[in-house]
């Protein structure tokens, strides 16, 4: 009886090693890069951990969010009471158990709620005079000689102004019946003065505060090829401060089918044509606490993380072989079935022992 003896590697692992050797395979190793002196961000023109630079002013683009709040908000005279404004009226010589001192809604059908027996008085579009005079003629039904004084407490238009506004595709962000402002590619003190200027038209020399809510245009990019399925490309926002280090950090590691070569490819302004590709040394930033290659992220990096080649063409054996596999599977299958039947024409139940 023949004895069949089987190779102690698998036929996949020695094709690879094969594919590998005919491919000219080899392990390069990045030369140790020196220690930075003090004046090498200055040599270099490449910003690392330690050798940082703050970023320029930041330029609002969609869809970042701003923070708008409402530092001084008067409407121009003559004002007209509106739903949902809030007007703070006082009134002496009301009942003791029933005082009117206090901010009160104009609800949405134009009246204030006076509470207790004094009802409702209408006051939806007069001037903050003639709504005192409406209060004080409504009161004197159940007061003897009430004295009111009425203020515009806060107008309805101020709550379409402060808060979070969402820069819009069109490059404006929405403050309601005071309309749109265009705030792309401008900075914050830019968008300030345009969004002063647009409510200028309504209030008396309105002034706000702008802030970032949310940094959403600016963002740096991690590519990680995929070893022949396809690369992973991961989108993040800048805040400013991060490196190399913090990026994969931001991946929670290294995957399996990566290596350790990677490179961030960084735009040139007005697309040159020219490449700028900054290689990292994993290890040295790793294992030696190198900062020569944690260069400092900056928007429109891209991130590139090498795939790992033997996994690469493993995998790549894989889609060469596997159809191969299936079919000499499927022939293995259809010739067993044929000698199993010319074996036993009866079946296995109507052999007879």
């Amino acid at each position: 009886m023949a004895r069949i003896y089987r190779c102690g590697l698998p036929i996949r692992v020695l094709l690879t090693l094969a594919l590998c050797s005919a491919m000219g395979c080899q392990v390069v190793r990045n030369p140790r890069e020196p220690i930075l002196p003090e004046n090498s961000p200055g040599a270099r023109g490449v910003p690392v951990e330690g050798y940082k630079v703050s970023h320029p002013p930041y330029v609002i683009e969609p869809p970042d969010i701003l923070l708008i709040d409402a530092v001084k908000v008067v409407p121009k005279a003559p004002y007209h009471i509106e739903p949902f404004d809030l007007l703070q009226i006082i009134v002496d010589g009301t009942l003791t158990q029933f005082p009117i001192f206090n901010n009160y809604p104009v609800e949405p059908g134009g009246t204030v709620n006076l509470g207790g027996p004094y009802g409702r008085v209408k006051v939806l579009g007069m001037t903050v005079e003639e709504a005192t005079a409406a209060i004080d003629k409504h009161l004197r039904f159940h007061l003897n000689d009430p004295q009111v004084s009425v203020s515009l407490a806060q107008s309805a238009g101020i709550q379409q102004i402060i808060g979070e506004h969402l820069v819009g595709p069109d490059g404006t962000v929405n403050l309601g019946s005071y309309g749109k402002v265009y705030v792309t590619g401008l900075t914050i003190e830019e968008t300030t003065a345009a969004i002063e200027e647009r409510l200028s038209e309504k209030l008396e020399d309105p002034q706000v505060a702008v802030d970032v809510f949310a940094y959403n245009s600016k963002v740096y990019y991690i590519i990680i090829e995929g070893a022949g399925g396809g690369d992973q490309v991961i989108r993040i926002p800048v805040t400013g401060n991060e490196t190399v280090l913090d990026a994969i950090a931001q991946l929670g590691g290294m995957s399996q089918i990566s290596s350790k070569t990677m490179w961030i490819a960084r735009p040139t302004p007005g697309d040159s044509g020219t490449l700028t590709k900054l290689p990292v040394n994993w290890i040295d930033i790793t294992r030696h606490a190198s900062m020569a290659t944690n260069y400092q992220i900056l928007p429109g990096d891209r991130l590139v993380i090498q795939e790992d080649r033997l996994i690469s063409a493993d995998r790549l054996l894989a889609k060469i072989l596997t159809p191969f596999e299936r079919l000499l599977g499927f022939n293995l299958l259809g010739f067993q079935t044929i000698q199993t039947a010319n074996r036993f024409p009866l079946g296995f139940t109507q052999r007879s022992f």
